[in-house]
């Protein structure tokens, strides 16, 4: 445990070396937080309670989804063009020699990066949103503690997520077309644009069991109180579901893969 405590100090610390591009986040979040901001009072006007919530939480939603965008990388951006780059030079065969479990060492990673993000590209954004607009925030510090819990959950869901599509390097020469797949996929059915409560019929019902509802919908419903007594404990068994399912496919996939590792490029 000590080992994946030092990885993920690692990475948290990685991350933070980069001043310059940390700002440029807040700032790119901030502004988009923005535009989400008014279109949303524009929708929230014509359809008040869209979804079952008021403008206020709809507003929220809208800077959660900014603090949590980089935090669950719904759009990637994590370790995963690392690890896919690593597989096609063949580097992952010194990874694959190390005294510490593949999978183990970049869920380590992932999560010190998370971290960072959260409280580097997150906190900011949501803290002006908050000076501009009416949001509606918790005032229960029990609420705060589990919608943390329910974000490290979704930080896993989505690692677990990334780390297959990584994995598909080894019998993809280019795994961009999977990883351009996951990013839509992860901003669609995330409920980045739009809460997941608000998408019609059938397409509702599906993008609630799919992962990546985990990422934002579910922290963002604890958040807004929509989630509370066992309806928190029921979201931790969907996220916590998830997590152990990809974890263990990705566990899988792995073992297949060492078994025929196939180095592309070196």
């Amino acid at each position: 445990m000590r080992l994946y405590a030092a990885v993920a100090s690692n990475g948290f610390r990685r991350y933070a070396t980069y001043r310059v591009a940390t700002a440029a986040g807040v700032f790119t979040n901030t502004v988009f937080g923005f535009i989400m901001a008014y279109t949303y009072i524009a929708l929230w006007d014509e359809r008040p309670q869209l979804g079952g919530y008021d403008q206020s939480q709809a507003l929220t939603y809208v800077w959660l989804g900014q603090a949590l965008l980089m935090t669950c990388a719904m759009m990637g951006g994590g370790f995963e063009d690392e690890l896919m780059e690593r597989i096609r030079t063949g580097d992952v065969a010194i990874d694959l020699y190390r005294p510490a479990d593949l999978q183990s060492w970049w869920l380590a990673a992932d999560l010190g990066r998370a971290a960072f993000h959260f409280l580097g590209r997150g906190i900011v954004p949501m803290v002006l949103g908050g000076l501009a607009f009416d949001l509606a925030l918790p005032a229960s510090p029990v609420v705060w503690l589990a919608f943390l819990v329910a974000v490290v959950l979704g930080t896993v869901v989505s690692f677990a997520v990334r780390f297959l599509v990584a994995l598909s390097a080894f019998w993809l020469l280019d795994g961009a077309g999977a990883v351009q797949l996951m990013m839509l996929a992860g901003m669609f059915f995330s409920g980045l644009y739009l809460p997941l409560n608000v998408f019609p019929g059938a397409l509702g019902e599906v993008a609630m069991v799919l992962p990546w509802s985990a990422l934002l919908q579910v922290p963002a419903d604890i958040f807004l109180g929509r989630s509370a007594g066992w309806d928190v404990l029921e979201g931790y068994a969907f996220q916590a579901g998830w997590a152990v399912a990809l974890l263990a496919a990705g566990r899988l996939l792995q073992a297949a893969a060492t078994r025929r590792v196939v180095v592309q490029g070196g």
